[in-house]
């Protein structure tokens, strides 16, 4: 007896150290078999129709086969398992196996070898038992789906005129439904019905299904009221919004905190202006693309080396702008968290959002529309008309239409995206075609001005760039020793300790600085150079600002994407003349010198009148806080690129007996161009009023924005709509031996040595930009607020 009690202790003892890692194992396929039942069971019973839980969509994709055969390769694991068990059960007791351990596993620990073998079996059993009902269940519930969706399986490809993709669509589907799991996500298995379901109810190249559950259409009710957008007294919540984790971040915030108490005065008397005028909260979401990982986020290890920041103070500025005039924000600086915000399912992107864009705006650049466009699916197409482009060199119309473009060699990396002009947002107003976004440089009261005035120091320039190389192309020593001979030059070029910029030695260069010690520096200095590049940055607005003149060089020949590096590929072909032509043009001197740097009598005389000329700190209206949020608050509320309805087609015969209607235009009294119809309708909606019209036509070679300016206007693309008619030649005495309808970004227009006229037939091609030699444009020119160039006088 006492040898058998040795005997079973044995090998009790031996079956539990052998067992210590199957033990582990039954566990895990036990927490497995459960976790299978709930989610099988969990979506069989509770989807009502396909894509109505996720769990639905796994078991529709796995399929009946493919359940069932997990169940049975666990159950066969199982079995394996017991015949394992039973093996070591009977093994004799031959060898001395972890003789040494028996000291550590008590005996009454344990059961007797026996009941532990039981109990695994009964596990087992149950385990098989389940699986059997599981099997039972996934073959009733996929038999009651098919009869209670009747033809699931019999889909035909309807023929239906008003779908004529739907045929083409479904093939494509056939071949490539698994080429993103996006597909799967919404419930396609690979079946005709799941395609045409799919086609039909999340995409639209499908009529809906017959046998599908479609509910009655009831009248929808009238949506709640939107909440009022009211100014914002507090920038606090806006820098939680912007976030941390990045040098790009952590300097626009700074910037925020630094101009706080203006954008709050300037908030206060805008509102002041509006008298209390009602204005619907807009959701915005704003993704600035350039900063996210995936685009490469060049500028924020450049923050700190002297690296351009012109892009980060518009943005942190129309951040600025956009919380104060009291919008609803959210701030993306990261792919993952567009996709959130968007409501992207998971997969390559070709599939639609999962529910309806929650925005009513969304302010990104060029990466950001990239990331969107490939994520969004359909959708992108769909919502497109919200997205606001900031664009800081901007995009003609020539090169936004992708079928032009490509036909006409107008194609680059960064256009043809065919959105309305007006959805690019620039960083000055050189083309009239974009919408000017802007920035703000800082104000000064009475009393820093006057400080100003009173610290000067009249022989002191400081250069413009805080990069080296602005400092390496040759030429610059000759005009440098010239202006050395009057001014002391300083630089804030950046430099490591071991590695000092290759500067002129009579150059004192003061490193990179932070903005507020590089105003200081503004505030003392008379002159601020620039060398030719950077391209329209702030800093000479900063300067001017700061009552320092700007010197800068006249480019011969212009520079543009024809001729220069630089611009090579911009979606632009706009002839820059300087290098900062926004100051060269809408300020001007005494603040702004444009000169030839080869010329080095001119450049020296300059540098000699600059040194007479007194001039006061001077910032333009619309680069003052008030003037930006006036801007960005008559962007919001009157531009809507959604809802704007594209004009009849031209006719292509007219009956003799067919009267026009009544033009809308009028000779202007002194008979040199047209004007609004003091006779015609106003449409109160229009924006820019129409009043503000006035019709010139260009000079050969001169495009409509150079015409409207000689003029004292600025051309306006949205009028080019009443333009576009014979009629109109007939208005200004051009005679037409024949009009045709083509697609041209210089039309309308006329070949007057041919006498033959065009007319627009693509109005996403209606373009301030652009001329010729042949041609002499019709241009839509307007008014505008003095200081404030994108709003006509009667605009806000």
């Amino acid at each position: 007896m006492l040898t058998v009690n040795a005997d079973g202790k044995i090998m009790v003892r031996r079956c539990l150290v052998t067992l210590r890692p199957f033990r582990i194992f039954v566990l895990g396929i036990g927490f497995f078999t459960l976790c299978f039942l709930m989610t099988s069971l969990g979506g069989q019973f509770s989807a009502k129709r396909l894509g109505d839980s996720p769990f639905t969509i796994r078991t529709e994709v796995m399929g009946a086969l493919e359940s069932r055969g997990v169940l049975r390769r666990m159950s066969d694991m199982l079995e394996l398992l017991m015949k394992r068990m039973d093996i070591l059960a009977r093994l004799e007791n031959s060898t001395d196996f972890h003789k040494g351990d028996e000291a550590r596993f008590p005996l009454d620990r344990f059961q007797p070898g026996a009941s532990l073998m039981e109990r695994i079996q009964a596990i087992a059993q149950n385990v098989s038992d389940i699986a059997i009902k599981v099997d039972q269940i996934l073959r009733n519930s996929l038999m009651s789906a098919k009869m209670g969706d009747g033809r699931r399986d019999q889909c035909e490809v309807p023929r239906d005129p008003k779908y004529p993709d739907c045929a083409g669509k479904v093939e494509w589907m056939r071949a490539r439904w698994t080429s993103d799991p996006c597909y799967a996500f919404f419930g396609v298995d690979g079946t005709e019905c799941s395609f045409l379901i799919y086609l039909s109810e999340v995409e639209w190249f499908c009529p809906p299904l017959p046998w599908r559950n479609q509910t009655a259409a009831a009248p929808s009710p009238p949506p709640p009221p939107r909440a009022q957008a009211a100014f914002r007294s507090d920038l606090a919540r806006l820098l939680e919004l912007v976030g941390t984790g990045k040098e790009s971040l952590s300097f626009m915030k700074k910037r925020i905190r630094h101009l706080a108490q203006q954008w709050l005065r300037a908030a206060r008397r805008l509102e002041q202006k509006l008298k209390g005028r009602q204005r619907d909260q807009k959701h915005i979401l704003v993704h600035i693309g350039f900063l996210t990982e995936e685009s490469g986020d060049v500028f924020s290890p450049r923050v700190l080396k002297g690296g351009p920041l012109g892009e980060m103070v518009q943005w942190a500025d129309i951040l600025a702008a956009l919380f104060l005039l009291g919008h609803s924000l959210r701030v993306t600086v990261s792919l993952k968290e567009l996709q959130s915000n968007l409501g992207v399912p998971p997969g390559r992107g070709n599939c639609p959002l999962t529910n309806p864009l929650p925005f009513d705006l969304i302010y990104t650049d060029y990466h950001g529309l990239q990331q969107m466009k490939q994520h969004m699916g359909l959708s992108f197409k769909k919502y497109r008309c919200r997205v606001r482009v900031i664009d800081t060199f901007g995009t003609e119309p020539a090169y936004n239409h992708e079928e032009y473009a490509t036909l006409r060699g107008f194609r680059t990396n960064w256009g043809y995206w065919n959105l309305h002009p007006s959805q690019f947002m620039t960083m000055f107003p050189h083309t009239p075609d974009n919408s000017f976004m802007g920035f703000v440089s800082e104000e000064l009261n009475k009393t820093e001005r006057q400080l100003i005035k009173s610290n000067k120091v009249g022989s002191m320039a400081v250069v413009y760039g805080k990069e080296a190389s602005i400092w390496k192309p040759q030429g610059k020593e000759r005009f440098l020793a010239i202006l050395n001979k009057y001014m002391e030059i300083h630089g804030t070029v950046y430099y490591e300790t071991q590695r000092p910029p290759e500067v002129p030695a009579f150059v004192k260069n003061h490193g990179l600085l932070p903005q507020h010690e590089f105003q200081q520096l503004l505030r003392k200095a008379k002159l601020f150079i620039g060398f030719g590049f950077p391209y329209e940055g702030p800093a000479p607005l900063e300067a001017i600002a700061n009552g320092c003149v700007f010197l800068q060089a006249r480019f011969n020949p212009p520079h543009s994407s024809l001729n220069h590096e630089f611009f090579r590929g911009k979606p632009t072909s706009r002839e820059v003349s300087s290098q900062h032509p926004y100051a060269e043009d809408f300020i001007g001197k005494p603040h702004v010198w444009t000169v030839d740097y080869n010329n080095s009598e001119e450049f020296e005389a300059a540098i000699k009148a600059i040194m007479r000329t007194q001039v006061d700190p001077y910032l333009p209206y619309e680069y003052t806080c008030e003037g930006m949020l006036e801007r960005i608050h008559a962007y919001i509320q009157h531009q809507d690129f959604c809802t704007t309805t594209s004009p009849p087609p031209p006719p292509r015969t007219k009956s003799p007996a067919m009267q026009s209607p009544p033009s809308v235009l009028a000779l202007s009294p002194n008979a040199t161009h047209l004007v609004w119809s003091p006779s015609a309708r106003r449409d109160p909606r229009a924006w820019p009023p129409v009043d503000s019209l006035q019709v010139w036509v260009s000079e050969t070679r001169h495009a409509c924005t150079e015409t409207c300016r000689r003029r004292g206007l600025v051309c306006e693309p949205t009028f080019f709509r009443f333009l576009n008619k014979k009629e109109v030649f007939l208005q200004l005495s051009i005679a037409c031996d024949s009009t045709e309808y083509e697609m041209n970004h210089l039309y309308p227009a006329v070949a007057e040595n041919v006498h033959e006229c065009y007319l627009q037939k693509e109005p996403l091609l209606f373009s301030c930009a652009g001329h010729n030699s042949k041609y002499r444009r019709l241009c839509p020119c307007r008014d505008y607020r003095e200081g404030q160039v994108a709003l006509c006088r009667d605009c806000v």
